[in-house]
């Protein structure tokens, strides 16, 4: 779907980049060759567990999860729903705002560098998915660092 807002296309250099994260757990960022259901369902599926409830915007590249093993929830962004209550205790259960803040941090994370290029973007978003999912900093992070490189 090239053109619409948010989503990018390789031609374009901006290319699309799929996320996914367990609220309180790890991230999973890949940058797409494409946005199309073929491409993203070998990611969600070395990823997540079969049966996992799976939280989505309305985009429609999402449609098939049912069809591929996950309980799927969507927040119509085009409505003005961001959040919703499904049993009515005041808690809204569905919902993006953990990829959506996951989002902002890898902006804010990635604006210093300006101007990545696609062969490179991937080592960023490994790196970044790297030091969010060690949930270290400082020295902390250096020696998580080592470690991984040195298994």
């Amino acid at each position: 779907m090239a053109g619409a807002p948010g989503r990018g296309t390789l031609e374009k250099d901006k290319p699309p980049v799929l996320g996914l994260i367990q609220r309180g757990g790890q991230v999973v960022m890949r940058m797409l060759a494409n946005v199309q259901q073929k491409t993203i369902q070998p990611i969600i599926e070395a990823a997540v567990a079969k049966g996992t409830r799976i939280h989505t915007d309305e985009y429609d590249i999402y449609v098939r999860l049912p069809a591929w093993g996950y309980r799927h929830e969507t927040v119509c962004h085009a409505r003005g729903e961001y959040a919703r209550d499904e049993d009515g205790d005041g808690f809204c259960e569905i919902h993006v705002n953990t990829m959506e803040g996951t989002w902002s941090l890898l902006r804010s994370w990635l604006r210093p560098h300006r101007g990545i290029s696609q062969e490179k973007l991937p080592l960023y978003l490994g790196f970044f998915e790297f030091v969010h999912n060690a949930r270290r900093r400082g020295k902390a992070l250096l020696g998580a660092l080592i470690a991984a490189l040195v298994r």
